[in-house]
This record gives C-alpha cells, sequence and structure tokens, in this order.
C-alpha cells in the first residue's frame, strides 16, 4: 500500500465555500421578509407560503452540501437551480400585476445567486454560465418583457458569475503552483541536509580508500578502484538522481494537497516515470551521466525500453572499446521528445562492420537498440569514426511514448 503523509495545505476555496452557506440562509430569510412586508401585493399568497416553506427548510437541510466541493455534488446543484427557476416562473400566479409591473421581486430575489454562485465555485466559470443562462431567461419569462430593472439585473449575476468563476479557476491554479514551488524547496532542502551528512562521512572514506587502495596497488588497488565507482556513482546519486515525491489532492475543497507518496513500481502500469532514475545507475567510474535540473517523464514501458537501449550501448562500449574506454551519457528534454546520447572515446566501428554483424547472426544494435526504439515509435542514429569513438544518439517522442504502439 502507498504511504500518504501531508507535508502542507492551503486553500483560498473553503473560505467561499462557507461564505455561500451564509448567503444562503441570509437571502432565504431576506426573501421570506420581503413578501411579508409585500403581503398585500399577492393575489394567491398560498403559492407562495408553500414555496417559501420548501425554500426554508430546502436551505437549511442542504447546508452540508455547501461546505466542500466534493459534498456540492452535481445533483444537487441541479435541484437547487430548479427550485431558484420554480420560485421564478411562480412569481406571477402569486402575485398581482401591480406587483410585476412595478418590478417587485420574484419569489426566490436574490437568493436565486445562490444557486448560480454554488455552480461558480464548484466547475470554474463555464458552469457559472451555463447555470446563469436559464436564470436569465426564466427572469424574462416572469416579468413578460425585458424591461430595463430585469435586464440589469440578469446581466449583473451573469458577469458576477462567471467573474468569480474565473477567479477560483485562477486561484485553484495558483494553489498548484505554489504547492509545488514549496514541494521543491522542502525537496532541496532535504537533499542539501543529506548531501551534507554524506559528504561528511561516505564520500570521504570511499575517497580515502580509493587513495591509498592506488598508493598500495594489487588487490588493495582493485578495491580503491571500486570505492571511487561507488563514490561517483553516490555523488550523482545526491546531486541530481533524488526522484520528487508525488502530489495528490484527495479534496478540491481543500486546496493544493501536497502529500509525499511512496509508491511501489507495479510492472503493469503505465503511469510516467522520471527517465533521470532509471539511468543514474548506470553512472560508473568511467562512465559520466549529464541530465537536465528538472524530472524527464515518460510512461513506464517507454522509459524502462529506453534505459535498456542505453545499457545495451554500454555493454558494447565495455566489449568492444576496450577496458581504459570512457563513456557520456546525456539526457535532453525537448518538448516533443526525449533524446538520450551515449558516446565513448574507443576505437570506433570500422565502416561496413554493423552490416556484416548482422549478416553473421550477431543482432545487438539491431535488436538491443535499433528495435527498441522503433517500437517505441523513435529512432536510433549510430555515428562511428575510427579512432575517434562512437556516438548513439536515441530519440523517443513524448506523444507516442507507449511501448508497442506504431
Amino acid at each position: 500500500m502507498a504511504k500518504q503523509v501531508r507535508v502542507v495545505r492551503m486553500s483560498v476555496e473553503q473560505p467561499l465555500w462557507r461564505a455561500l452557506s451564509g448567503y444562503r440562509v441570509l437571502t432565504m430569510l431576506y426573501a421570506i421578509g420581503l413578501f411579508a412586508s409585500a403581503y398585500d401585493e399577492f393575489d394567491r399568497p398560498g403559492i407562495a407560503i408553500a414555496f417559501y416553506v420548501v425554500l426554508f427548510v430546502w436551505t437549511l437541510a442542504t447546508l452540508p452540501r455547501v461546505q466542500s466541493a466534493v459534498a456540492c455534488t452535481k445533483r444537487f446543484l441541479a435541484v437547487d437551480l430548479a427550485i431558484a427557476l420554480t420560485g421564478i416562473v411562480l412569481t406571477p400566479l402569486a402575485a398581482d400585476d401591480h406587483h410585476i409591473s412595478g418590478g417587485g421581486p420574484t419569489l426566490p430575489s436574490i437568493w436565486t445567486a445562490g444557486s448560480v454562485l454554488a455552480y461558480a465555485i464548484k466547475g470554474g466559470w463555464r458552469w457559472a454560465a451555463f447555470a446563469s443562462t436559464p436564470v436569465a431567461a426564466a427572469n424574462l419569462i416572469e416579468r413578460g418583457s425585458p424591461a430595463r430593472d430585469t435586464v440589469h439585473n440578469v446581466v449583473l449575476v451573469w458577469v458576477a458569475s462567471i467573474a468569480i468563476g474565473y477567479v477560483v479557476e485562477v486561484a485553484r491554479a495558483s494553489e498548484r503552483t505554489l504547492a509545488r514551488a514549496l514541494e521543491i524547496e522542502a525537496t532541496t532542502r532535504e537533499r542539501e541536509r543529506l548531501a551534507r551528512d554524506i559528504h561528511d562521512g561516505v564520500l570521504q572514506v570511499l575517497a580515502m580508500v580509493q587513495r591509498r587502495g592506488a598508493v598500495l596497488g594489487g588487490e588493495a588497488g582493485e578495491l580503491g578502484r571500486m570505492a571511487g565507482e561507488q563514490e561517483i556513482a553516490l555523488r550523482t546519486l545526491v546531486s541530481g538522481a533524488l526522484v520528487p515525491v508525488s502530489r495528490v489532492s484527495l479534496d478540491a475543497a481543500e486546496g493544493a494537497v501536497v502529500r509525499a507518496v511512496e509508491v511501489e513500481v507495479d510492472e503493469a502500469d503505465d503511469g510516467p516515470v522520471d527517465l533521470r532514475a532509471l539511468l543514474a545507475p548506470y553512472a560508473a567510474a568511467k562512465v559520466s551521466f549529464a541530465e537536465p535540473g528538472a524530472p524527464v517523464p515518460l510512461p513506464a514501458p517507454a522509459a524502462k525500453e529506453l534505459a535498456a537501449a542505453v545499457g545495451a550501448a554500454l555493454d558494447n562500449v565495455r566489449r568492444h572499446a576496450g577496458a581504459d574506454a570512457r563513456a557520456w551519457i546525456l539526457v535532453e528534454d525537448e518538448p516533443r521528445e526525449v533524446v538520450v546520447t551515449v558516446r565513448d572515446d574507443g576505437p570506433g566501428i570500422p565502416e561496413g562492420r554493423l552490416a556484416q554483424a548482422e549478416g553473421e547472426g550477431r543482432l545487438g544494435v539491431a535488436l538491443s537498440i535499433r528495435g527498441r526504439l522503433r517500437d517505441l515509435g523513435g529512432s536510433a542514429e549510430l555515428v562511428s569514426i575510427p579512432g575517434q569513438g562512437t556516438e548513439v544518439e536515441l530519440k523517443v517522442p513524448k506523444a507516442r511514448g507507449k511501448a508497442g504502439t506504431r
């Protein structure tokens, strides 16, 4: 099971829900007060009283529904808006002509705006536009003609709700950005602390073993060489191969909730994987690894196949370039593709040698490298100059990074 630990929580959205709850109660009482003060203007007050009983019970009973985005479901929003529209349409049936022609308020009055605002806070400006449109139509039907005050109120609700919905969307995006910045800051501080601790202990011991082994020679020299390789690998891990923690937001109403997640890797998982973490173990005393400062995400199958192709290229370096040859791995995160270059300073490959190897049945480059990249929708280019080493350039498109697709 994945462990989740909350790091930080922030939300400008939650106060909006609390404000909406208070708004609904106050405007419900205000609508009832308006009816009581203008009771004589209603030919059929029984209709209005029945509506206000429903409005009173509904408003109080549904207060828990307007506490968060999760509780405020689509079904609730639809019923809430239907009650508001019903109240608007019933107004001409309950009130007299003088009330209607004089621009008197509808039965729900400004309570209707609460229904539209709930849409805006829940789903942003598009939802707000969707909810305010039938409210505008119902007001025009209730009034009978597009009077100035009616149009004014309709436009006001429309613009205000869409503006609030847009502000909510911007606030959510800002929260995610801030949460990411705080996460990077926390990860950087932990990396620096870990680097200091390791540098003061393990790395210094490995460096000392490497120096003393080189002086003593023999088996001690071999031990020193191994210690040097482990020192380089450990420095690479500390400096750049730490995988950032994942972020999970379980409730949109809570805003940007940052959680550190320990994920168990599943072979069938197609989620994004940081390519740097798969290539970092290849770094050694004679293999340098250069990477971007940010994660290089690829779907898990594509990342694994690309890492395997890099491993096959390094195997060829060890087998054919000689024990003293050095190799370099360079990762480039381009807008549309990921490029990994493996270069060595060996003697190079004689012209025609690859074609001869394929003819003899040795298909290491053809299958282990080019075949893998071809299955990913990418390409593998090999350039070798006798006496100047070999360079293998592996390209994988981001849009088609799933293994086995064409």
